[in-house]
Order: structure tokens, then C-alpha cells, then sequence
């Protein structure tokens, strides 16, 4: 290992350090100060986010390795300034996705207590039939997910450090794994912040050394049109008009069914606090995300990238070509903690959705004795089982995917088509009961899988017919099956 690199490592090491030491004194400072239960405080962190950790939050938990490595990297090595218009469709997630769930799911979740998504669902529909699918496919598409998370935070320390794969990858999952467990909601809420500001950080240093190293734009321009020929030629060209609409939906407007994102709806203080990360949000993920692919477009001109195995290895390469050592180390602090960031979230929800929504519901029930070993043993059981889908995960992970951003895309869609028209439908229209809900969520899920692998029409993401063969079902279901209205207690709960 070089000097340049034990350097990166240490910087490395300290961040990751940084972050578990203050996600656990928070969390831990955050349960003494809160007099609701511990199932509440771990899961959903006492209902007190402020705007700008809720806006960060949100941001960090949608910002992802490919937000940070594949994307930008695809744009320096293939697509050009076509990368960089499609990922400007995904500017107003956090504005979208708290507009529209933001006050109505708070709501609800306070009424009827719940912490998780599926909790929502299991106060709005009655349905144990849908919060067992829900949970189950929640679970599954966030081990895709994570094996595309994992794969990024090790390629990242692998590429910077020279360790090998392995190795990498055990020290970043070791460290996401120990504060997740051990923090709960808070912890990761708090570290989601932090790591939401070191992106806006890292965005701005390779903004400015591409262009410091570029000449100016004149400079790009110039290397672009030798590296990247074609380049202006392609911005509208490079996607069919099939996946643009595809992307649009899948990373824009589908993103408002992601729980990930949905849940951070249900642990804000206040409605003020709500309007503030509205528009927090909405700044910071427009510098980051369009930051960072204009960045990424524009190193594009700078290097020769012939030898690199993926464009998951651009960025990394990039920084340290054109950055001084320290700088470098703390730019490469942001991608790591955009992985860790989306790690933490779904490994958490994971973890809820089978210690809060299976087991609580389903196991404990309402026997008394059972209730009160699970009301005393709730923490303990979600660390276990949060290292347990963490150790899981690093070992469907000892040999990755070739491109992280292809894997997280499959993860959305199965996230969006299982909860978008429960989820949506639930919180706006009366008629949609269990039935239709149950059906729209199987029934999306099962034809986003078939198109997915057997039909392509036009570019169009198979999302496309999930969710269309999904809202064709809730509203048809719903429509039949709702005769003589919702029970008087939903309505009370969630209208």
C-alpha cells in the first residue's frame, strides 16, 4: 500500500469511526430524553426530526451508490450530458415525496401508532394477508438493494486503499452494521445528516478540481469532444423516449411508494419542520445529484479510463488523479457515505419489518406474557436480527455484480410496484380496502418480474407494467369488492 493510500485509509477510518461513535451516543441521549417505548424510540426515533434532518435524511436515503459512483461514472466514460439530463428528472424527489405523503401519513401513523410502513398498512387495510406479502417482498428487494449498496462501499474502500474485495467489504459492513443495530432510528437519522453534508462537500470539491484540471469549460469542452465524440449530439438521442418516461417514473415520480422514503413521513416533529425539508431537500438534491453527473460528464475529458474494469471505478480514479491526497480522502468520504446512508435505512426497516410487523403481530399477538418478554426484548432482537441480514448480505456479496446502478434500479421497482398503489391509494381514496390492495400489490410485483426478464417494447422499464397492471387492480378491486364503504374505525384513523 502507498503512502497516498494508507493516507485515504486513515481518513477512511476516522469518518467511519466518526459516524458510529455519535449515531450511538445520539440515539442513546435521544431514548433517555423520550418517554414513549423503546419499540417507538428505536423504529421511528421518537417523532422528532427537525427540517434539516428529516430533508437530509430523506436526501441520504435516496442518494445512493449509484447517485455517486455508476451514474457519474457512466457519464464520464459512455452517455455524457445524456447522464446528466435524466438524472436531473430525479431533483424534486424530496419535495414530491414529502408533499404529497408528508402531513396525511403522519397523521395516521400518530392515530393508530404506527412506526413502519407496514404498520401504516396493517391500521389502513385490516389486512394480515397484506402486511405479511408487503414485508416479505420489503425484505427481499432490500437484500437486492444492499448487495448493490455493498458492492459500491467495498469497490470504493478496494479502489482507494488496494485492499481486496473481502477485505473491503467486511470493514464496511462491519461499521454499517454496528451502528444500525446498536443506534436504531435515531443513529441513522443523525449520521444521514452528517453524511447528507459531506455530499454536498464532496459535490462541490470535484466540481471544482474538474474544472480547475479541465481548464475551464472551453478546456472540457475541447476533451470531450475527443473522448466523448458526439457528445452534444447525444443528449436526447442516447435514450429512447420508452426509457426516458421509464426513468422518469422509476427514479422520480414511482419514488413516492419507496418505504425507505416513506417512513420519514412518519418521524417528523412538526409541520414547520415538514416545510423547511421540503425545500431543503430539494436544494440539496438538485447540487448533488445533477452536481455530481455534470462533474462526472466533464472528467470525461480529463484522464485515460481504458483500463478501468466498469464504470464503477471511474470516480475513484478520477479523484485521485486530479485531487491533493487529503482533499482526495475527504471527497471520497461522500460516496461512502451516500452507500452508507441508503445501507442504514433499509437495513433498519428490515429489521422492522420482521421483529415489528411478523413477529409483534404475528408471533407475540396479544398474549400477555409474550408482549411483555417482546416489550422488553424488542431492541435486542432487532440487533440480532440486523446483524444477522447484515452478515447475510456481505455474503451474498463476496461476489458482486459487475454494475451497482443496474441492481439498485431492479430493487426500486420491486419496492415501488409492491407498496406505490397500497400505499398512495390507502391515503387518498375511501374505496380501496384490503382486497384491492393485496391484489394490486402481488399482482404488480409478479408482472414487473415477468416483463422484466421477457418483454421489451419501445424501452420502456418494466415498472412501466408493474405499476399500470397494479393501479388497474386496486381501483378494479376496490371498486367491486367496497360496497357498503370502509370500516368506521379506518375512517376515523386515516380520513
Amino acid at each position: 500500500m502507498s503512502n497516498n493510500q494508507l493516507i485515504i485509509l486513515c481518513i477512511f477510518i476516522g469518518y467511519l469511526a466518526l459516524n458510529t461513535i455519535i449515531g450511538i451516543a445520539f440515539s442513546r441521549r435521544q431514548s433517555k430524553q423520550s418517554n414513549l417505548s423503546k419499540e417507538k424510540n428505536y423504529f421511528i426515533g421518537g417523532r422528532t426530526m427537525g427540517g434539516l434532518v428529516l430533508a437530509m435524511t430523506t436526501m441520504a436515503t435516496y442518494t445512493s451508490a449509484s447517485s455517486f459512483i455508476s451514474g457519474p461514472g457512466a457519464a464520464g466514460l459512455t452517455y455524457g450530458y445524456a447522464q446528466v439530463w435524466v438524472a436531473a428528472v430525479q431533483v424534486p424527489v424530496t419535495f414530491l415525496v414529502l408533499g404529497v405523503l408528508g402531513n396525511k401519513l403522519a397523521l395516521i401513523s400518530r392515530r393508530s401508532g404506527a412506526v413502519t410502513v407496514a404498520g401504516y398498512l396493517k391500521a389502513r387495510y385490516k389486512n394480515d394477508a397484506l402486511v405479511i406479502i408487503t414485508s416479505l417482498l420489503m425484505v427481499a428487494f432490500f437484500i437486492a438493494q444492499m448487495i448493490g449498496q455493498f458492492t459500491g462501499g467495498a469497490t470504493l474502500i478496494s479502489s482507494i486503499t488496494g485492499l481486496d474485495h473481502v477485505t473491503s467489504l467486511v470493514i464496511f459492513g462491519a461499521v454499517v452494521i454496528a451502528y444500525t443495530a446498536f443506534g436504531g432510528f435515531s443513529a441513522v437519522a443523525i449520521t444521514d445528516t452528517i453524511q447528507g453534508i459531506v455530499m454536498c462537500v464532496g459535490t462541490f470539491l470535484l466540481l471544482f478540481f474538474v474544472l480547475k484540471c479541465g481548464g475551464g469549460l472551453a478546456g472540457i469542452d475541447a476533451g470531450l469532444q475527443q473522448n466523448l465524440p458526439g457528445v452534444y449530439d447525444n443528449i436526447f438521442s442516447v435514450y429512447a423516449p420508452g426509457g426516458l418516461l421509464s426513468y422518469w417514473i422509476l427514479v422520480g415520480f414511482g419514488t413516492i411508494g419507496l418505504p425507505q422514503t416513506a417512513v420519514r413521513a412518519m418521524g417528523f416533529k412538526n409541520t414547520k419542520s415538514l416545510h423547511s425539508a421540503m425545500w431543503i431537500g430539494a436544494l440539496t438534491c438538485s447540487f448533488v445529484l445533477v452536481g455530481m453527473h455534470l462533474a462526472g460528464c466533464w472528467a470525461g475529458a480529463l484522464v485515460d479510463t481504458s483500463n478501468l474494469p466498469t464504470s464503477d471505478y471511474f470516480i475513484p480514479y478520477v479523484v485521485q488523479q486530479i485531487m491533493p491526497i487529503g482533499l482526495a480522502g475527504v471527497f471520497l468520504a461522500a460516496p461512502m457515505a451516500a452507500v452508507m446512508s441508503t445501507v442504514d435505512s433499509i437495513l433498519l426497516l428490515a429489521s422492522a419489518a420482521i421483529i415489528k410487523d411478523l413477529v409483534r403481530n404475528y408471533i407475540v399477538k396479544d398474549d400477555e406474557k409474550k408482549i411483555a418478554v417482546y416489550n422488553k426484548n424488542v431492541q435486542k432482537y432487532s440487533i440480532i436480527f440486523t446483524i444477522f441480514l447484515g452478515i447475510v448480505v456481505i455474503l451474498l456479496t463476496v461476489k458482486p455484480p459487475e454494475i451497482i446502478f443496474f441492481l439498485n434500479l431492479f430493487a426500486f421497482g420491486g419496492l415501488e410496484c409492491t407498496f406505490f398503489w397500497p400505499l398512495i391509494g390507502g391515503l387518498f381514496w375511501k374505496k380501496g380496502n384490503g382486497l384491492a390492495a393485496v391484489a394490486s400489490s402481488v399482482g404488480a410485483t409478479a408482472t414487473y418480474i415477468f416483463c422484466y426478464y421477457n418483454v421489451h417494447v419501445a424501452g420502456l422499464n418494466a415498472v412501466i407494467w408493474g405499476l399500470l397492471a397494479g393501479g388497474i387492480l386496486y381501483f378494479l378491486v376496490g371498486t367491486v369488492t367496497c360496497k357498503n364503504g370502509l370500516e368506521q374505525d379506518i375512517l376515523d384513523k386515516c380520513f
